[in-house]
């Protein structure tokens, strides 16, 4: 053989060497993606599906998820996606989904009536199942749609726009989806449910349906994890957990994982404004976990940038340490509490946005409505409420009893404690 031949064998062998590293370099690149995929998420990644999710959620595109829109119908189908992909098995009526149909009554008085029959509006809920082969089941939980343009509900006082609900409630679905990931590693004794709710500003008509019409038996069910607006943590790290009287074995474990030094309020009620409320009506155990009212809630600017996406990470891994620590135990134990519905009624509103995160003395303002008696009566956000008419003020509830004492057209003294200072005025309702 002569020099060129030489050459040409030398030039097929490096061809193949070359072929052959970039052969390897795609399996070793595929085995790494595979590992990345097979293991727990860290919060590197954690936070980039998050803000994924929160992102897709809240994008105009979707035109604010109010049910039987377009736009929720996108959402649900990401949602049953999501699951899919994440390795759920579908527990829902039609795969993933559970639809539902609700017919408005014309009369105000009677009550919306929820099922599969006759004409109305039809929401989906997306049920995923995390079958751990155990003999009881935790629902974990979330709902997904918001206002759409606004409408009944909304607190904007402008032209129609659309309602993204970023906080509300794209940060708890982004955190369920979180849930679902880590979980699925876990050695659980328990199955997951989870289930991403539609209807919930109409009325919890999602969680009220699934409820009344479960894809699993609700007896072997241990207890409901309820994530709703859970993306606006504030500097002080403070998380509302609500229902904590609904199961003695709740309390001793709150403080016991709270390895993240967060400020923890809690509430022993079951029932509250969202769906944790449908399964503490089928005596079961429940936490809603909540991270504070803001001046966007039911507004247009309740969107992703606003959305404190290490704080979201904070909740989830605390759920995962709460659902680990209660996981040995046998079926929790449910308890009745003394619920909202025996809370003062009243007639009459100051228009505020109360900061149900504070645990001070009186009720803090965290937000002040156009057009309403506070506003005319220079309330601001931040003031704290100490007295009104008589009554002193020490928290939310002597608040509303304090209220529930005027009508329409009555006028009475406030006293504010503004950054330590007593300022008085006169609210006219």
């Amino acid at each position: 053989m002569g020099e060129d031949t030489n050459y040409y064998l030398w030039t097929k062998s490096t061809s193949t060497m070359k072929k052959l590293i970039r052969q390897t370099a795609i399996i070793m690149s595929s085995a790494a993606w595979i590992v990345a995929c097979d293991s727990p998420p860290t919060d590197e990644k954690l936070m980039q599906t998050l803000q994924e999710d929160v992102v897709f959620l809240a994008a105009d595109d979707l035109g604010g998820r109010a049910i039987g829109t377009e736009g929720e119908q996108k959402a649900a189908e990401y949602l049953a996606k999501e699951f899919e992909k994440i390795g759920l098995a579908p527990k829902g009526t039609e795969g993933f989904f559970q639809p539902f149909t609700v017919s408005k009554p014309s009369n105000p008085h009677e009550e919306a009536v929820i099922g599969t029959n006759g004409e109305g509006v039809t929401g989906r809920n997306v049920v995923g199942f995390l079958d751990k082969k155990a003999d009881k089941t935790i629902i974990i939980g979330a709902h997904f749609d918001h206002l759409g343009m606004g409408g009944q509900g909304s607190l904007h006082r402008g032209d129609s726009s659309i309602h993204n609900g970023a906080d509300d409630n794209a940060s708890g679905t982004a955190a369920l989806l979180a849930l679902a990931e880590i979980l699925k590693f876990e050695d659980l004794k328990s199955n997951v449910l989870f289930i991403a709710f539609s209807g919930e500003e109409n009325g919890l008509w999602g969680s009220n349906y699934f409820t009344k019409n479960p894809t699993l038996d609700l007896k072997t069910v241990n207890y409901m994890i309820n994530m709703d607006m859970v993306g606006r943590m504030k500097e002080d790290n403070s998380l509302a957990i609500n229902g904590v009287g609904t199961s003695p074995s709740f309390p001793p474990v709150l403080d016991l994982i709270n390895t993240d030094s967060l400020k923890l309020i809690t509430s022993e009620s079951g029932v509250g404004p969202s769906d944790h409320t449908s399964f503490y009506l089928q005596d079961l155990p429940v936490l809603h976990f909540f991270t504070g009212q803001h001046e966007d809630y039911h507004k247009p600017s309740d969107d992703a940038e606003q959305i404190n996406y290490a704080g979201i990470i904070k909740v989830v891994r605390y759920i995962t340490r709460l659902v680990k620590q209660l996981d040995p135990e046998e079926k929790l134990a449910f308890t009745k509490t003394k619920d909202s519905s025996d809370s003062p009624r009243f007639t009459v509103s100051m228009g505020v946005v109360p900061d149900y995160m504070f645990d001070g003395k009186g009720m803090r303002v965290d937000g002040v409505s156009e057009g309403k008696p506070a506003q005319a009566a220079g309330i601001q956000k931040g003031d704290i409420v100490v007295q009104l008419g008589d009554s002193t003020i020490v928290d939310m509830m002597s608040y509303m009893r304090a209220l529930s004492a005027f009508q329409k057209g009555d006028s009475t003294k406030v006293v504010l404690d503004r950054s330590g200072k007593k300022i008085e005025s006169v609210v006219k309702f």
